[in-house]
């Protein structure tokens, strides 16, 4: 059986498990059609190439409609593999759902955190600054970074300014609490990556 999924986040919420209120996060788990099979004689692996919420045909690129019309599916926003050990169990155009989880399994969950643009050290790194007051002009900068004549620059992976968030992060271990087929919704203990509205992978742990 397929090990994973793609949902969107849709937020958090409270659930009451053993009598104990706990954070859970709800995730809208449409059905993913499968539009490609990938073998290992074909392109050397077992994959399925599987698609992630129907839109219009204009919503999508010439060559990826042409895609999706040469398996008979539907044009989607999303399209990602998922790596099988058994593709002739599946045929192009079949969909996987959320009725292949179960209530109480674990399960990993990947995505994309939060954008936070560009930081500053102090917010990035949790750089302590300069003192406040006093007529101090160092707040909240790197300070010296250099490391004089040898080896005269700057060591690759020193703490500095730049882009945070927005990266793929992965939470391992989520217990499965509520899954509602009827309504392709999943409820998971605990938080997951990004925002409202981010596309998370949901994958079944292996072993």
């Amino acid at each position: 059986m397929a090990r994973g999924i793609l949902g969107r986040k849709i937020g958090m919420t409270q659930l009451f498990v053993e009598d104990q209120a706990v954070g859970a996060t709800v995730i809208e788990t449409k059905p993913c059609s499968i539009v490609q099979i990938k073998t290992v004689e074909t392109d050397g692996y077992n994959a399925l190439q599987l698609a992630y919420d129907e839109v219009k045909e204009s919503k999508v690129t010439r060559p990826m409609a042409g895609h999706f019309g040469k398996a008979g599916v539907a044009p989607h926003r999303h399209v990602f593999e998922l790596r099988i050990d058994n593709p002739e169990d599946y045929s192009v155009g079949d969909t996987l759902n959320v009725d292949h989880f179960e209530e109480g399994e674990k399960i990993d969950i990947a995505g994309a955190s939060k954008g936070r643009g560009f930081q500053g050290v102090v917010k990035r790194w949790n750089f302590a600054g300069g003192p406040k007051t006093h007529g101090s002009h160092f707040h909240r900068r790197p300070g010296s970074v250099g490391n004089c004549v040898k080896p005269g620059r700057v060591i690759k992976g020193k703490k500095l300014p730049g882009q945070m968030g927005s990266r793929r992060i992965t939470v391992r271990a989520l217990q499965v609490l509520r899954v509602d087929p009827e309504r392709n919704l999943l409820i998971v203990k605990g938080s997951t990556p990004g925002a409202r509205g981010a596309i998370l992978e949901l994958g079944k742990r292996h072993g």
